[in-house]
């Protein structure tokens, strides 16, 4: 349309080219249609190219909420919440009933989880008040027991079993996709399963434990080439040596004690385990299925749009980029963004750059060439 505008009273070479140009860095174009950034997807955490215990350094991440009735079938339906916690190395997810989305409640659940678990070191999750709020409690209970307890031995000993938590960046679930997926799979198994029935909090927690085993008999990848083989590598396999769910095998109470294998073939086998893990598995986590490409960094000081879905994109907040936090490969992904509301780290998906700054510099390059015939006139 403004092409056909401008040809009723001029005809421009290379007109299309010049009017996509223009509409192109027009700011109340750009504000009405934004484009978001991207940058090549980063490397995989050591976490989880590093053999490890399981649970040693896990995700977590809350799903529902869920209606259940009381075990007495009795009274209103009551609410409540899943927390999924999945192994950064090995895949496998440990569930737990989460009865409200306070600290506390969180607090009570990982306890439960290391109870039965094992002692973990890393936490990774989102931002979420519940697991900020968590952190926070922690670090002031482990503030107050420092300060209880001077002793430097017993002092260090605390700083090795604490728990660091790791924060994803706001509005950024694909940071997380790792328990974003156990999240996924978890609902497609409960729903084909609960369906429409209300279930008490008894037969609810038997279900999820049910789902658990399931998903930690989920094939990872072969244990050989061999197409005889139809066995393949599962969580379980890391957590107790063999699938959760298996095919149930023949009575060996007859058999000769010579003819059982012994504890050190057991541990060669689960070694076994971790060696196809690291050489097998861990190999088909290294291909980028998305954002394969990479681009030049965002540069700080570049004013942009706030992304934020409740609003219109003319409605989106401006900013400016205050600060970068490069990943280990030296490529930005999570920024600063000053605002008039405030500051905010965002990913980089979740700003659009204006731009403005193609404009200035078009501008720059329009003045020296003016400048410049003007000495030359002068001359």
């Amino acid at each position: 349309m403004l092409l056909n505008t401008l040809r009723q009273r001029f005809w421009p070479i290379r007109g299309r080219d010049l009017v996509r140009k223009v509409v192109d860095k027009c700011l109340i174009c750009f504000s009405c249609k934004p484009k978001s950034i991207q940058q090549l997807m980063g490397s995989l955490p050591a976490a989880r190219v590093t053999p490890s215990r399981a649970f040693l350094k896990s995700g977590v991440d809350y799903c529902g909420p869920f209606y259940v009735r009381p075990p007495s079938r009795r009274g209103n339906s009551m609410k409540i919440f899943v927390a999924i916690f999945v192994c950064m190395a090995s895949k496998a997810v440990h569930i737990e009933m989460v009865y409200s989305l306070t600290s506390g409640s969180f607090l009570s659940a990982l306890k439960r989880f290391v109870a039965r678990r094992g002692r973990v070191t890393d936490v990774y999750c989102d931002n979420a008040r519940t697991f900020v709020g968590a952190n926070r409690q922690l670090q002031e209970h482990k503030q107050l027991f420092d300060e209880l307890h001077r002793s430097e031995d017993l002092t260090n000993k605390c700083t090795k079993v604490g728990i660091n938590f790791h924060f994803n960046p706001a509005r950024s679930p694909h940071f997380g996709g790792l328990w974003e997926a156990a999240v996924k799979t978890f609902k497609h198994h409960l729903y084909r399963i609960m369906k429409d029935t209300l279930l008490t909090i008894e037969e609810f927690n038997t279900l999820i434990t049910q789902i658990e085993g399931i998903m930690n008999s989920r094939p990872l990848t072969p244990l050989s080439s061999d197409p005889a083989d139809v066995v393949a590598l599962t969580p379980g396999h890391l957590l107790v040596g063999e699938p959760l769910f298996q095919i149930p095998e023949p009575d060996l109470c007859e058999t000769p004690i010579n003819r059982l294998t012994s504890f050190q073939k057991m541990q060669q086998k689960i070694q076994h385990f971790w060696k196809v893990w690291s050489s097998a598995y861990v190999g088909q986590l290294q291909d980028r299925q998305k954002w394969p490409m990479a681009h030049p960094d965002i540069k700080i000081g570049t004013l942009v749009l706030l992304k934020n879905e409740s609003t219109p994109p003319m409605k989106w907040n401006l900013g400016r980029i205050e600060s970068a936090f490069p990943g280990r490969d030296g490529r930005t992904r999570v920024i600063q963004v000053r605002t008039a509301n405030g500051s905010y780290r965002r990913a980089i998906t979740e700003v659009c750059p204006l731009p403005i700054d193609d404009v200035i510099e078009a501008n720059r390059s329009t003045s020296a060439t003016s400048s410049i015939l003007i000495d030359q006139n002068q001359t």
